[in-house]
């Protein structure tokens, strides 16, 4: 029978915001016995719990043996500004989340969570909102026993590469932030540590919801730990 510091963890996506700092509270979660990262690129960080992939995430599903865990994360993501041709966005932001479940279902691993996008919706006439939700219905599709699909705001955080429109929106955010109120709430940007801390929580502890907005990952890790880091 395993133990419950026995867990082993798969990261997609570890070295992107959300993810790198994902990856340093499963290393430091007592849980976690081992954690997989399957990525383009390597993390940089040596740590005995710590397994790594480099691959084409593209050619995920060739995967399959070593995809075995009990509880996997997908951070994958990119933006319109980083990825404009519609077809390569779509196989990245559909298709490796997609691959992962798929992988999921058929190794039996118990967890499967999921960053997705406010606004996510496969009849938006938008895009990037129909990538999205046509993301979270085929991986809803798998039954994977336990799912969780956070659909954060603008993630706020420094990044590598400069995104003038993300910083535009983070400024236009911070200024008018006291109009983001009742049903507006969870339109505020939302820290990278916020959503990690959430993943980690809902991974741990039983959650009867499978999409959950910003603002309501921001109540569930105020509510569990007693900091509110939005």
């Amino acid at each position: 029978m395993m133990k419950s510091n026995e867990k082993t963890a798969i990261i997609l996506g570890a070295t992107g915001l959300t993810g790198g700092i994902l990856l340093q509270r499963l290393l430091a979660h007592k849980s976690y016995s081992k954690v997989l990262l399957f990525s383009r690129s390597s993390s940089g960080i040596s740590h005995k719990k710590l397994e790594e992939h480099i691959i084409d995430m593209q050619q995920l599903l060739d995967y399959k043996s070593k995809f075995v865990a009990n509880d996997v994360f997908c951070c994958i993501g990119t933006t319109k500004a980083k990825t404009p041709n519609k077809a390569l966005y779509k196989n990245i932001d559909y298709g490796i989340p997609v691959a992962a479940a798929q992988l999921c279902k058929a190794n039996h691993c118990n967890t499967f969570i999921v960053i997705s996008a406010l606004g996510a919706n496969a009849g938006s006439s938008v895009f990037y909102n129909k990538v999205k939700g046509e993301m979270e219905q085929k991986v809803s599709e798998q039954r994977i026993p336990k799912l969780h699909i956070l659909q954060p705001s603008l993630i706020a955080g420094k990044r590598e590469e400069k995104r003038i429109g993300e910083w535009i929106g983070k400024v236009f955010m911070r200024l008018f932030r006291f109009l983001f109120v009742g049903r507006f709430k969870k339109y505020r940007s939302i820290h990278p540590k916020t959503i990690a801390e959430a993943m980690v929580w809902l991974a741990n502890n039983n959650y009867d919801k499978i999409i959950i907005e910003s603002d309501e990952i921001v109540q569930l890790v105020s509510d569990n730990n007693g900091r509110n880091r939005a």
